[in-house]
């Protein structure tokens, strides 16, 4: 299993570093090099002091590889990135299997959320670590957060479900059977007290099923309708709490 990270790919007047990194995915998929198993958005320190372009969140594709080896799927994400960012990026990609990426790293991500860190102590972990790290466009500030989410989402306990197979395509009412069935969750559980809920509930999907990254389970979290005419008993949790992830 690897692990690539990737921040800061895009301006104000672009698609955003989420959208790269599932055009990305559709990439390496039909490629055959790898299978893209899921990518998760990982939310860093929102601080003016730092040049984010929109939220400052960077973005991390699991994907699974028969040989283990990290070359040929290197040389095509730095090819992508090159040719995709946008103008005045600072594109940064960070490329780990699973085991190689250590609790140190794991730190660092976390401390991405809270502290401002700088270019010289990223590369220098990378190092330490024997982790692909690099600057691909601009100033090269990207790799920050693309070593960050790589730490954060090896953690299994950061971060929200930014693709999985089946996941952006299911929305409407839908049963809670048929969400963990069809679209890449794990688990529904509810906001206040953590309850699961019954597999006949109907809940309320719109625009898409935001699961977050709980224990290396992607949970959706949801709460009543409040409404006993609505069609579903439950609705997504607000932004407000997805924001805690």
């Amino acid at each position: 299993m690897i692990l690539i990270g990737i921040d800061d790919t895009d301006n104000l007047e672009s698609h955003g570093t989420g959208y790269l990194s599932r055009q990305l995915g559709a990439l390496i998929s039909a490629s055959g090099i790898a299978r893209v198993d899921e990518i998760t958005r990982h939310q860093l320190l929102f601080d003016r002091r730092i040049p984010y372009t929109s939220h400052n969140s960077s973005l991390c594709l699991r994907v699974n590889t028969l040989s283990g080896d990290i070359s040929a799927l290197a040389d095509m994400c730095r090819s992508y990135l090159l040719e995709h960012s946008a103008a005045g990026s600072d594109a940064g990609l960070c490329i780990a299997t699973w085991s190689e990426v250590s609790p140190v790293v794991e730190d660092f991500g976390f401390k991405a959320k809270k502290e401002i860190l700088t270019q010289d102590q990223a590369q220098d972990l990378a190092q330490r670590e024997g982790l692909f790290l690099e600057g691909l466009t601009g100033d090269h500030g990207g790799v920050i957060g693309a070593l960050a989410s790589v730490g954060l989402r090896r953690s299994d306990r950061d971060g929200r479900i930014a693709w999985r197979p089946g996941l952006r395509e299911t929305r409407g009412i839908v049963t809670a059977a048929h969400l963990l069935a069809h679209s890449g969750v794990d688990a529904i559980r509810q906001v206040h007290g953590g309850e699961p809920v019954d597999p006949s509930d109907r809940i309320s999907v719109t625009p898409w099923p935001r699961s977050v990254m709980i224990d290396g389970r992607a949970v959706l979290l949801v709460e009543p309708t409040g409404n006993p005419n609505e069609q579903c008993q439950w609705q997504l949790a607000p932004k407000d709490i997805l924001r805690q992830y």
